[in-house]
């Protein structure tokens, strides 16, 4: 009987807790109404062209048909998957797709960081804000117009292969030659993000308590030295939280611009998933293939995101969550 009563009483707590949990959150949710309606468009950005789509996933384990509609075709389970590990294209494909996005890493990735670096110490107000207007402005300019200028500049008639040619060499069409593929590609990222990527780090920089500098000149600390001791271990978070994002899109590489600037001379060293999945889902035809494949290359980013962060979350105490 006591022990009925024990129960009867602690799940009446229980209870009591859950109710007040549940008017603290509402009141909560009430007092930053003002944030949320300002979050309230993002949100169902995220909920309409993000979440809601998630249901056509079901297509990648069954023979997808228009005309059947989205769960009219036939269950074949894993069959889309399996085909395409087992062909000829897979290792292809996903290799392309590595490491496009490990040498953009690389290569791209530390490019924002010395240019906001070199900005913060230009002292110059005048040449500061036009370096920065230069270094942002290809941000804003279209892919397709990059790539148009890309594939003028490394033409055979163009600025390139002229300055080759001047310099005693011979002219060559890179664009149909599979192994300055990855070198073209990554080089247009660089100049096209750089500037805006250095905006994050700049913004990072100028939150560093100006003491610290004064305290590193005090010791007699130069230039280099105060970037090095101060102005690179406080920019170490902001590099750790934006380096676990690249890393979650390793198999995400930027398709409209692999789209404009391969050909079917360079598939072997520019073909990546995204690519293949267009050909072979709209083009072909094969949605069921085209899901199974794009269902795999984001299952994959997932689960390195969350890896990247558990490993930062243990190395130097900074993550995502």
């Amino acid at each position: 009987m006591i022990k009925l009563k024990q129960s009867a009483s602690t799940g009446e707590t229980v209870r009591i807790q859950q109710s007040n949990i549940l008017s603290r959150a509402l009141y909560r949710l009430y007092k930053e109404r003002a944030l949320w309606l300002l979050a309230l468009p993002g949100i169902l950005w995220y909920l309409i062209f993000a979440y809601a789509p998630m249901y056509g996933l079901v297509i990648a384990f069954q023979n997808y048909s228009p005309a059947r509609g989205m769960f009219g075709g036939p269950w074949v389970g894993f069959e889309h998957f399996i085909s395409f590990f087992s062909s000829q294209f897979a290792w292809r494909v996903v290799r392309n797709t590595v490491l496009l996005s490990v040498y953009g890493i690389i290569f791209g990735f530390p490019v924002p960081i010395f240019l906001a670096i070199m900005l913060n110490e230009v002292k110059v107000n005048w040449f500061k804000r036009f370096a920065q207007s230069v270094s942002y402005l290809p941000h804003f300019i279209s892919v397709v117009i990059v790539v148009g200028m890309v594939v003028n500049f490394v033409s055979p008639e163009g600025i390139i292969n002229q300055a080759v040619v001047a310099l005693g060499g011979e002219s060559r069409n890179f664009l149909i030659m599979p192994e300055w593929f990855r070198t073209i590609f990554i080089s247009s990222v660089v100049w096209q993000t750089a500037g805006w990527g250095s905006i994050i780090y700049l913004a990072a920089i100028s939150g560093i308590d100006p003491e610290l500098y004064e305290a590193a000149t005090v010791d007699g600390a130069s230039r280099i030295k105060q970037i090095r001791h101060v102005t690179i271990p406080c920019l170490l978070p902001t590099i750790t939280i934006l380096l676990i994002l690249n890393v979650g899109t390793i198999l995400s590489v930027g398709f409209e611009r692999v789209l404009l600037l391969y050909n079917p001379a360079t598939f072997e060293t520019a073909d990546v998933i995204a690519t293949f999945v267009f050909r072979r889902g709209i083009g072909g035809g094969e949605f069921s293939y085209g899901a199974a494949v794009g269902m795999f290359q984001s299952v994959v980013n997932l689960l390195l995101v969350v890896s990247a962060n558990a490993i930062s979350r243990k190395v130097s105490e900074t993550s995502l969550w």
